[in-house]
């Protein structure tokens, strides 16, 4: 069935009154016409309102991808993460058994005097400085001058490091006095803010 233009050129002398007799071109060209207005007023009535509504809920979905994403890989990867954690918790209670109780510091002291003494060092000064208060642990400064060689201060280092509790060596000052050599430094070992926890722990050893 051929569409035929000319009968569009009734279009001007149409009666709405009389559409079941308008020929089938204008018909179907005006219900195309009514077909476009229709979609055009939905569109800015009805769906255009909706369309920040469909972007939240498409940026939501995304969101909510990522998050089942990353819980489902740590699912997955759950017995990892507890062997890990129990390793964590392992090393971290390892570290505190490392760090001085309040009972032990005083004998700290002895240790340090002891590994110098044993390295060949004289110990002119040996003294607890002001301690410092950090965020999660406290700084335990102890004020050194030993006399000696290179020899016995490289024992001396070596001795202290293996110390069964944590302590370093800090601002060296090396002079040669006579035929000796001076050294100031100062040592630094470190209580916990958890040292009931720790005083705990190690009282059940």
């Amino acid at each position: 069935m051929k569409f035929d233009v000319n009968k569009l050129k009734e279009l001007n002398d149409l009666d709405f009154e009389q559409v079941a007799i308008w020929p089938r071109e204008v018909k179907i060209v005006v219900a195309v016409f009514v077909a476009i207005i229709i979609a055009g007023i939905s569109y800015w009535f009805v769906v255009k309102p909706k369309l920040p509504v469909l972007e939240a809920a498409q940026k939501k979905e995304a969101e909510l991808k990522m998050q089942f994403e990353a819980k489902y890989r740590i699912a997955v990867n759950l017995d990892a993460y507890e062997e890990q954690l129990a390793k964590i918790k392992q090393d971290f209670s390892s570290m505190l058994r490392s760090l001085p109780t309040s009972n032990e510091t005083p004998g700290l002291l002895d240790d340090v005097t002891y590994v110098g003494t044993s390295s060949g060092l004289t110990f002119k000064v040996l003294n607890w400085q002001q301690e410092i208060p950090k965020e999660f642990y406290t700084e335990l400064p102890i004020e050194m001058e030993v006399s000696g060689d290179y020899h016995s201060f490289g024992q001396f280092a070596s001795k202290v490091a293996d110390l069964p509790r944590i302590v370093t060596l800090h601002n060296f000052r090396l002079e040669q006095q006579d035929e000796r050599l001076q050294l100031r430094l100062q040592a630094k070992t470190y209580r916990t803010a958890l040292t009931g926890v720790q005083e705990t722990e190690n009282e059940a050893e």
